[in-house]
């Protein structure tokens, strides 16, 4: 058996290992149009950031062995092209038509199975002047290298990124603390993680920016990335100019499929990702895809979408490689699990955001937002913030959100939920999860348990929930039928209390029988630090008549930690 294996770096390179293992008889042929394969194009913002010390790190193996062209060779056995172009494929004589670069010459080489892993390409702007000199994307090795040249050699003082989804935090993160650089972020939208994240979480990642010294732009309307004598100098909006002198274009991916379109194989119009099925076979049956370059299926929403992450490529890979060799294996979808470290914070999710899931029609879609140690308070490195989102009416989990401390409580967190969604579960599933429990390592209820709890109070009306935006918007426009609650210490409340008449504090400890007193002609919103106290007490005015109590989602804690200024 004849295979060839177009693109080396995630999907290709493991998919050729594993066959290699499955099939040490068959001939494989890996071909990549690079001269670096099979390298963590995830590791890259970190080789920037100076935590991996050469670029060729991001190349070895658990015992150091460099993945060249010569490993795959000598010790995999696999016959590897690089500095090699895929041209053409003729599906009806089974040909791969490849060009050598280097020599200019052709050749067509012949194939039973075939395997496409061609990865995505780096979207550009529409705009005037991403060909200045100064300008990158990182997209490859290429461009880390020579981003990182410019700033070991001090030709950076001001770096600007333009996208804050995940490489835009990364980078950013590498200019600002491990260069020292003054680093400003545009974002097209007004907030950072746009669909990944729900607002009132993406406001803690952006006031954690703002306090590490990034100038975070939302809303951004850029019109020309600007240039003098050929290099970049700036970047100039509909209402302001940036200074630059580097700036990394953060602003997304979209499938290489051209060489599959060419062969006429089916690519979809709207994602522009190759065609697979659980196989990932494509429309030919002897044609395997998989990687940054295919769709596949959105395990929640059941729609075909495009996820570029190594970790799906990999697993992918894995699963062709098993199809060709006679054995059978599926991959059945996504939740679009993600986590990623910014400054000092870790942030994840999976599964839909609460924008997300309304827009693909789950009309009842809500949230839970719950803050808690993640581990026993006498352990603890810090509080994080959990959102839920789930349907309200049939109960079922949607997505997950959480931004903590850099430790590992966040990962834990997003495994048990990414575990789990695929099977479609209820918030009664998540209360009834078995997780391990010792003090150094976690709450005696984990955070999951307590969202859960707060989701199953908001399915059965236990209180009534008012977000944070909501209340703030009623401060500002003097809201006098609004009575605000605070069930803090005197002296945490007292600066709020003085400034607003319609703020009042009734510490928790005097509560059960002070809040007998309040008004009922008002909307009682009850705050405290977290939330858990004012749902408590919205229990208690419940019990005594009140009938239009709302509990702050979050407490108190959730806006100052998005910066707010009471």
């Amino acid at each position: 058996m004849k295979v060839i294996i177009i693109g080396g770096v995630a999907c290709g390179a493991k998919a050729a290992c594993r066959l290699k293992r499955l099939r040490p008889d068959a001939e494989i042929i890996l071909i990549d149009k690079d001269n670096y394969i099979s390298y963590s194009g995830c590791g890259m913002p970190y080789y920037l950031t100076g935590d991996v010390s050469h670029i060729d790190e991001l190349r070895r193996t658990d015992f150091y062995v460099l993945k060249n062209e010569k490993f795959f060779q000598e010790i995999k056995g696999i016959i590897t092209l690089t500095k090699t172009l895929a041209e053409e494929i003729d599906r009806k004589k089974k040909i791969v038509k490849v060009k050598y670069l280097e020599t200019g010459k052709t050749e067509k080489i012949p194939y039973d199975k075939l395997v496409i892993a061609t990865g995505s390409i780096s979207k550009i702007p529409p705009i005037p002047g991403t060909d200045l000199d100064g300008v990158f994307t990182l997209s490859n090795l290429h461009d880390a290298i020579k981003i990182k040249e410019r700033l070991v050699n001090g030709q950076v003082k001001k770096p600007l990124v333009i996208g804050a989804g995940f490489i835009g935090l990364e980078v950013v993160e590498a200019f600002g603390e491990s260069w020292e650089l003054p680093v400003t972020i545009l974002e097209y939208f007004p907030q950072v993680l746009p669909r990944l994240i729900d607002p009132f979480m993406s406001r803690i990642i952006e006031n954690h920016l703002k306090e590490k010294g990034v100038n975070v732009v939302l809303n951004a309307r850029i019109k020309e990335i600007v240039g003098k004598n050929g290099k970049v100098s700036g970047v100039r909006t509909e209402d302001n100019f940036y200074p630059a002198d580097l700036v990394l274009l953060a602003t997304g991916v979209r499938p290489n499929s051209e060489l599959a379109k060419k062969a006429g194989l089916f690519v979809s119009p709207t994602t522009e990702g190759i065609v697979v099925n659980e196989r990932m076979q494509t429309s030919d049956p002897d044609i395997y895809a998989g990687g940054d370059c295919v769709e596949i299926k959105h395990l929640i929403t059941g729609k075909r979408v495009v996820l570029p992450m190594g970790s799906l490529a990999n697993k992918q890979g894995r699963v062709i490689a098993t199809n060709i060799a006679g054995e059978y294996a599926i991959f059945k979808g996504t939740v679009g699990a993600f986590i990623l470290k910014c400054f000092d914070i870790a942030i994840g999710g999976c599964g839909l955001s609460l924008e997300s899931a309304r827009l693909e029609g789950f009309e009842d879609a809500t949230y839970a937002l719950n803050i808690q140690h993640e581990r026993a308070r006498f352990f603890s490195t810090g509080c994080s913030y959990y959102s839920l989102i789930f349907d309200k009416k049939t109960t079922k989990v949607l997505g997950f959100q959480t931004i903590g401390p850099f430790t590992d409580g966040t990962l834990a967190r997003i495994h048990a939920i990414s575990s789990i969604l695929p099977f479609k579960p209820n918030i009664e599933d998540l209360i009834s999860l078995e997780l391990a429990y010792s003090p150094p390592f976690n709450t005696v209820l984990d955070p999951i348990h307590n969202t859960a709890h707060i989701a199953e109070n908001i399915i059965y009306k236990r209180f009534k929930p008012i977000s944070w935006e909501e209340i703030i918007k009623r401060l500002k426009e003097k809201d006098e039928k609004m009575l605000i609650v605070d069930l803090r210490e005197p002296n945490e409340a007292k600066d709020i209390t003085q400034k607003y008449p319609n703020w009042i504090n009734i510490p928790y400890q005097e509560a059960r029988n002070k809040i007998k007193e309040l008004p009922k002609d008002k909307n009682l919103i009850i705050v405290c630090s977290v939330g858990a106290k004012a749902y408590e007490v919205a229990r208690w005015l419940k019990a005594e008549g009140f009938e239009n109590v709302y509990v702050a989602l979050g407490g108190i804690v959730l806006p100052q930690s998005w910066g707010e200024k009471f």
